[in-house]
């Protein structure tokens, strides 16, 4: 296998595992509050019980923080691996 070869294969496993731990973390904020409502409401977070709060407004942060990680780490695993491109 040439080292071009290799680089590639290696790029690709690390951005399938990257994508795999941010859809995993997607999956959590999105469907983990609503089975666990009524244990997170007896939480106050910012005044708002936490079971309301992570519907209303903290998976929309969580969602935005997963697309800035995804940016950062996918430039950092391009630069890493030779593939970034400046353009």
């Amino acid at each position: 296998m040439s080292d071009t070869a290799a680089r590639q294969q290696a790029y690709w496993r690390a951005t399938l595992r990257l994508t795999g731990v941010l859809l995993l973390v997607w999956a959590s904020v999105s469907f983990l509050p609503g089975w666990f409502a009524d244990e997170m409401n007896s939480v106050i977070f910012l005044g708002w019980p936490l079971g309301f709060y992570m519907a209303a407004q903290g998976a929309l942060i969580v969602f935005l923080l997963i697309v800035w990680l995804y940016d950062r780490w996918m430039t950092r695993l391009e630069r890493r691996y030779g593939m970034y491109n400046e353009d």
